[in-house]
């Protein structure tokens, strides 16, 4: 019976752990979109947030913006400036615009999800720029978010070179961690109670 009993902790411990890697294969990034975090920065009281995950070769995107001094023409992310969260770069992303992005208005909701592997996710510019292919323009871009030199950015019919951008920050996923760490907890505890017993 507590052979039974060690074998079902071990399993769910070990459930806990696969668990926990999948997630952590998950990558989280955030930005904050100002006219201030523009280059050169504007006045535009507009605001937006992006929340940014990369799993595997899928790139979901989520950005909400608001109170834009103009009327939106494009939406992407440029790649990959000289120095990180400074600077300026090429579009990196689908030109003229991401697709489905809501244009001509100053408030709005994106959601939407792009393969990394695929070419037709990226600027042709961004890939011949990066070894002319999908591999090489994927690398460089997640290279670009994980090291501070990518940001998101929306233009408008105020601002057509941007009116309000923010550099893509990796952002630490506690949750994960915690379910990693609740695992190894687990089995450390499992193990030592058998020992105590004198099972091992």
């Amino acid at each position: 019976m507590m052979a039974n009993t060690w074998r079902l902790r071990m399993v769910g411990a070990v459930g806990l752990l696969a668990f926990a890697a999948i997630r952590l294969d998950a990558q989280t990034y955030t930005a904050t979109l100002t006219g201030p975090n523009e280059s050169p920065p504007n006045g535009s009281a507009g605001i937006g947030t992006g929340v940014f995950t990369l799993t595997g070769d899928l790139f979901a995107i989520m950005v909400n913006f608001s109170n834009l001094s103009g009327t939106t023409t494009a939406s992407h992310i440029h790649c990959c400036t000289a120095v990180p969260f400074a600077g300026t770069a090429g579009v990196a992303s689908q030109v003229p615009s991401y697709p489905g992005f809501p244009l001509g208005v100053t408030s709005g909701t994106f959601n939407n999800t792009f393969d990394l592997s695929l070419l037709s996710s990226y600027n042709p510019a961004f890939v011949t720029a990066n070894g002319g292919t999908a591999a090489g323009a994927r690398a460089a871009f997640v290279q670009g978010l994980n090291n501070g030199t990518a940001y998101y950015n929306i233009h408008t019919t105020f601002a057509p070179g941007g009116e309000i951008r923010g550099f893509v920050l990796i952002t630490p996923e506690p949750a994960s961690l915690l379910l990693l760490a609740t695992g190894l907890l687990g089995v450390g505890v499992a193990a030592r109670r058998r020992r105590a017993r004198g099972d091992l």
